[in-house]
């Protein structure tokens, strides 16, 4: 039996619209899941390469967000373009990576430090790095690639 096409219309329609609630439903997060609205960045980050760069990790405590340089203003992490020893070098490549993988895994937000310092001295945009409240640049310190910023400097050749 083969229905008259307005039927098949108001058939199809009356089909498609649990669908779409159900599709709704699934894209709405959960109370656990819901998102600041700081958190309102999310781009997906290489380890930056070459001349240009939009969008990608220089180090641990810096990276390119849309065309604009971004200075995490929380932390100090190793050096990894002059680094003071092989040591540095290799904290300040694990550094990086785990910004990198920071920065990847989901939505952030992007605060102006608590002493109000827009810029820095090289004009980068000084700002703190969060997700769910938490500084990003904190986990770093936890995991021992940087350093708090206004501690003394970490001595990252020493033992």
């Amino acid at each position: 039996m083969t229905l008259p096409k307005p039927l098949l219309r108001r058939a199809i329609a009356i089909a498609l619209v649990p669908l779409t609630a159900a599709a709704a439903l699934a894209a709405w997060p959960d109370a656990g899941e819901a998102q600041s609205a700081a958190e309102q960045h999310a781009a997906l980050f290489p380890v930056c390469k070459g001349p240009v760069r939009v969008t990608c990790v220089v180090d641990g405590d810096t990276f390119w967000l849309r065309g604009t340089k971004i200075r995490i203003a929380d932390i100090d992490t190793p050096e990894v373009s002059r680094p003071g020893c092989p040591r540095e070098r290799a904290l300040g490549r694990r550094a990086t990576e785990r910004m990198r993988q920071l920065l990847n895994a989901g939505r952030f937000g992007l605060a102006v430090p608590p002493d109000g310092r827009r810029r820095d001295r090289y004009g980068r945009e000084l700002r703190i790095v969060t997700r769910g409240g938490q500084s990003l640049g904190a986990v770093l310190v936890r995991e021992g690639l940087a350093a708090r910023w206004g501690d003394r400097r970490k001595a990252w050749c020493g033992a």
